[in-house]
């Protein structure tokens, strides 16, 4: 069998944090999530079936939870924080696939979000 992709994924993690460029954003704050797809070799994880040879998703989220928290004026300068940390703190990843989204964005539209998408490879 030949592997020809391995990814992990973490699907619509959600936070409570202050970015924006207004001040009551900073403020206030509001609901984020992140959606992210991380390439990353599988084979020696499905061959052993060990903790130790896997990408740790806790630690991987804690990477992104980290980034969260620094507040921002625009999701450009969060999504691109995560991806350098992620990559910073896995040197095994090879791709990031990510969004950030703004769950109730202050536009006054009817919208589930805004965000921004992003593809990293190194």
């Amino acid at each position: 069998m030949q592997i020809k992709n391995s990814y992990i994924i973490l699907k619509d993690l959600r936070f409570y944090a202050y970015h924006g460029v207004f001040p009551q954003e900073r403020v206030v704050g509001g609901e984020f999530s992140v959606s992210m797809r991380v390439g990353v070799s599988m084979a020696s994880a499905m061959e052993h079936d060990m903790v130790e040879v896997a990408l740790n998703y806790a630690t991987l989220y804690e990477v992104v939870e980290h980034e969260m928290l620094i507040p921002s004026d625009l999701l450009e300068h969060v999504a691109g924080r995560i991806g350098q940390a992620v990559m910073d703190t896995f040197p095994q990843v090879t791709s990031i696939e990510m969004t950030v989204m703004k769950l109730n964005p202050p536009m006054n539209a009817d919208s589930k979000g805004v965000g921004v998408e992003l593809y990293i490879e190194r």
